[in-house]
């Protein structure tokens, strides 16, 4: 079974829909066989890879409630090698329908890394879309979750931001998942004409280290316009700086997992 990599920022507007649908398409176009989960009730990365977000039965809420079969489920997108399982907005009612149940945030683990493993050995990653808030939904996903990919966005108050999220990931280490990690941070929305840029790239880099990656995506009017044509930036404008800096992430992303196979 493939990383299962949550894409992850507690604030909303920071580039993580865009990122999960780019990056799994890059990587998908590169011959990866890559599943995506939208586990926001926005379903935007639903729509941003050319599927509806009010399918009545195939989608990740009715999986987690267990009114509806996982393989079924998924669901191929608009790129080749890229599935998807879908979200539906009743995802957001799912905090008081499991609020009597005590194993609520080992119910997406259960799911995909205990009953129905087989069904995931052809992935070669899982991203999860996570929503803008630290919610059942999105604890649910640093319990089920190898690697965390944390986009953040090139200004004031990014940082501070960033260090509740790395307390939350601590304490889940501790007490629901301790061999969760962060796999890389990706600075987005980068504008080289704003001075407040270039200081919270340096500063981040000071931070996180080798974790931040080399690649920045940019701040690009093609990046925002895709999703309203149901299809990821990369199809859509495959030569803009959006979409060459998602294919050089792609890139950076593989080179990183040949890195960990040559020092295991």
């Amino acid at each position: 079974m493939g990383k299962i990599i949550s894409v992850i920022n507690q604030k909303g507007g920071v580039g993580k829909t865009t990122t999960v649908v780019n990056l799994s398409t890059a990587l998908a176009q590169l011959g990866k066989k890559i599943l995506v989960i939208d586990l926001d009730p926005q379903g935007n990365a639903t729509t941003g890879l050319g599927r509806s977000n009010n399918e009545s039965d195939k989608n990740i809420y009715k999986v987690i409630i267990g009114q509806s079969d996982l393989k079924n489920s998924i669901q191929k997108s608009c790129v080749e090698n890229l599935d998807i399982i879908g979200s539906n907005v009743n995802l957001s009612g799912l905090e008081v329908e499991t609020a009597n149940d005590p194993n609520r945030a080992f119910l997406l683990k259960e799911i995909l890394k205990e009953k129905n493993k087989d069904l995931f050995a052809k992935y070669e990653n899982i991203f999860i879309d996570c929503p803008p808030s630290l919610s059942l939904l999105t604890v649910m996903s640093l319990v089920v979750a190898d690697q965390l990919l944390v986009p953040l966005q090139t200004e004031f108050f990014a940082l501070e931001g960033v260090s509740q999220l790395v307390k939350t990931i601590e304490r889940i280490k501790i007490n629901l998942n301790p061999t969760l990690e962060i796999r890389g941070i990706l600075l987005t929305m980068f504008d080289k004409r704003n001075k407040l840029s270039t200081q919270v790239d340096d500063e981040a880099r000071k931070y996180f280290k080798q974790k931040v990656y080399k690649t920045i995506i940019p701040r690009n009017v093609r990046l925002s316009e895709a999703p309203s044509h149901g299809v990821p930036c990369i199809v859509y404008d495959n030569s803009c700086l959006g979409s060459k800096s998602y294919i050089k992430l792609a890139q950076e992303f593989i080179a990183q997992d040949k890195e960990r196979v040559n020092d295991e």
